[in-house]
C-alpha cells in the first residue's frame, strides 16, 4: 500500500510539472540599415517607437557585427554560423550574387533552419534571400518549409531608359523610381508569382506573411527568418507611410519597418507566445553612403557598406524575449554567426560537428547568467582578404578602403593601424606607435586565423 501511495504521488508530481516548450525564434534582418538609423540608437528625426520599446524591454547590443560588409556573404554567415570565406560565398571578383550567377549556398552547408528541423520546428523564409536564385539554392532546399520573397537585391534586373537613380536620389530626398524600372520577381517557394514585385507594398506584405505564419504555427515551435529588402535602394514605402517622416523617403521606409515589428510583437503577445519567443532585430551591413539622403547613417561610426571600418560591419541589434532576456544595454561582443549556436543551444539541438563554426552561444549573456561574452574577437573579411581584426577593445587594420562608391582607395599598411574602440569608436586616432605589442598580438591572431581557412569552390564566380 505504501509503495502504491508513493507511485501515485510520483505520477501526480509528473503530471503537475509543466513541460517546458521549445522556444520560437524570429529574426528580422534589414538591408543596408546603418548603426545610427533607429531612434533608440540615436537618430534624431526617424521615429521607431516599437523598436524603442523592444530595446527597452530587451537587450540593446552596441558591439554586434556581421560576417561581411555586403549582402550575399553577410547572409551566408548568418545562415550557417560560418564566415563566408569558408563556404565560397565571398569573392574578390564579384562581391555578391547577380541574376546571371549560377552559384549559391552549397548543399553541404547546414543552416539554422536545417538544425531546428531536427527538433520538429516549422520554418519560414520571408523576404530577400540572396544566397542563390536557382531552384537548388532556394530556401526550400535549405531547411525552410516555405519561402515568399525576392531572390536577390531589389535594384537588380534594372531596365534601361529610366532616370539614373543615384542622380535623382541626390537631387530629391523623397524621390522614388517607377516600379517597372526594376524587374525583380517575387517567388513563392520555387515559382515566380509576381513580376515585377510591387515594392510599394512589399514591406507590409512581408509582415503579413510573418504574422500569418506565426498564427498558423502557434501550437508548435517555429522559426521565422524575415529579411526585409529595404532600406537598400531603390526606396519605396507604403501609402500610409509615404511622406510621413521629416527624414524623407528613407525615414518613411524605416518607420514602416518599425510598424511591422510592432505588428509581429503584438501578435506574439496576443497569442501568449511572447515569453517563449526570441526575437532578434539587426541588419546585413552598414549604410550605402553614396546615395546620400537615400542611404542611411552609421552614426558616430566610420564609413559604411562595403568597408571594414566600423560603419560597414557593426549593426544596431536588439534581442527580445520577456522573462528570459534580461533587459539592458549589452556592451559585450556578438555577431550574426552567433545566432546559430545560440538558437540551437536554446532549442536543445546538437549543432557540434567536424565543420568549423565561427559562432558562439550567447544564451548565457541573454539570460543574465554570464557577464562576459564567449566571443572576444571579430575578423573583418573583405573580398577574400582579412582587412582587420578586433580582440577586446583593440582593432588592427592591415588593409583599409572606403565604402563602395566613395571613400579612400585601398591601402595595404606596412605598419598596421591600431584603434581602441572602447575609447575611440569612430576610429579617428591611430595609436599603433604607442602599443607595438598589441599590434604584434593582433597580427599573430590574424595569421593564425588565416591558416584555418581551407580553399573551396567559389560560388559567386560561377
Amino acid at each position: 500500500m505504501r509503495q502504491l501511495s508513493l507511485l501515485c504521488l510520483l505520477l501526480c508530481s509528473m503530471m503537475s510539472t509543466p513541460v517546458e516548450a521549445s522556444p520560437n525564434f524570429v529574426v528580422i534582418f534589414c538591408d543596408d540599415l546603418g548603426y545610427g538609423d533607429l531612434a533608440c540608437f540615436g537618430h534624431p528625426t526617424i521615429r521607431t517607437p516599437h523598436l524603442d520599446q523592444m530595446a527597452a524591454e530587451g537587450q540593446k547590443w552596441t558591439n554586434f557585427y556581421v560576417g561581411a560588409s555586403v549582402c550575399t556573404p553577410s547572409r551566408a554567415a548568418l545562415m550557417t554560423g560560418r564566415l563566408p570565406i569558408r563556404n565560397g560565398m565571398m569573392s574578390a571578383k564579384r562581391r555578391v550574387l547577380f541574376p546571371n550567377s549560377n552559384g549559391g549556398l552549397p548543399a553541404s552547408e547546414t543552416t539554422i533552419a536545417e538544425h531546428l528541423k531536427t527538433k520538429g520546428y516549422a520554418t519560414a523564409a520571408i523576404g530577400k534571400w540572396h544566397l542563390g536564385h536557382k531552384e537548388q539554392y532556394l530556401p526550400t532546399n535549405h531547411g525552410f518549409d516555405s519561402y515568399w520573397g525576392i531572390p536577390y537585391s531589389n535594384d537588380m534586373d534594372a531596365v534601361k531608359g529610366f532616370p539614373n537613380y543615384r542622380q535623382k536620389s541626390q537631387e530629391d530626398p523623397n524621390y522614388y523610381a517607377p516600379i517597372e524600372q526594376y524587374q525583380v520577381p517575387i517567388i513563392h517557394n520555387t515559382e515566380v508569382v509576381e513580376l515585377p514585385a510591387n515594392q510599394h507594398t512589399i514591406t507590409q506584405r512581408y509582415t503579413d506573411h510573418a504574422v500569418d505564419f506565426i498564427k498558423e504555427n502557434k501550437d508548435k515551435p517555429f522559426f521565422v527568418y524575415l529579411a526585409h529588402n529595404l532600406p537598400h535602394i531603390p526606396l519605396y514605402a507604403g501609402e500610409k507611410f509615404l511622406g510621413n517622416s521629416s527624414r524623407g523617403i528613407f525615414g518613411d521606409v524605416i518607420e514602416e519597418i518599425d510598424h511591422g515589428v510592432g505588428q509581429i510583437l503584438n501578435t506574439l503577445r496576443e497569442l501568449d507566445l511572447d515569453e517563449n519567443t526570441l526575437v532578434v532585430f539587426t541588419s546585413d551591413n552598414g549604410p550605402w553612403l553614396p546615395f546620400e539622403t537615400h542611404g542611411g547613417s552609421a552614426g558616430l561610426l566610420r564609413e559604411g557598406k562595403g568597408s571594414t571600418f566600423e560603419g560597414g560591419m557593426r549593426e544596431p541589434t536588439i534581442f527580445w524575449m520577456p522573462g528570459t532576456v534580461q533587459p539592458g544595454v549589452q556592451l559585450e561582443l556578438g555577431a550574426t554567426m552567433d545566432l546559430l549556436p545560440t538558437f540551437c543551444s536554446m532549442a536543445g539541438v546538437d549543432y557540434q560537428s567536424d565543420v568549423t563554426l565561427d559562432g558562439y552561444d550567447l544564451s548565457g549573456l541573454l539570460r543574465g547568467k554570464s557577464k562576459t561574452s564567449p566571443r572576444d574577437r571579430v575578423f573583418y573579411w573583405r573580398e577574400e582578404q582579412i582587412y582587420a581584426v578586433r580582440q577586446g577593445p583593440w582593432k588592427a587594420h592591415f588593409i583599409t578602403a572606403g565604402c563602395y562608391g566613395i571613400g579612400p582607395k585601398k591601402e595595404v599598411h606596412e605598419k598596421p593601424e591600431l584603434y581602441n574602440l572602447s575609447q575611440d569608436p569612430s576610429e579617428k586616432y591611430n595609436i599603433a606607435a604607442r602599443h607595438p605589442e598589441i599590434v604584434q598580438q593582433l597580427t599573430e591572431l590574424a595569421e593564425e586565423h588565416r591558416q584555418s581557412i581551407e580553399p573551396v569552390e567559389n560560388q559567386l564566380e560561377k
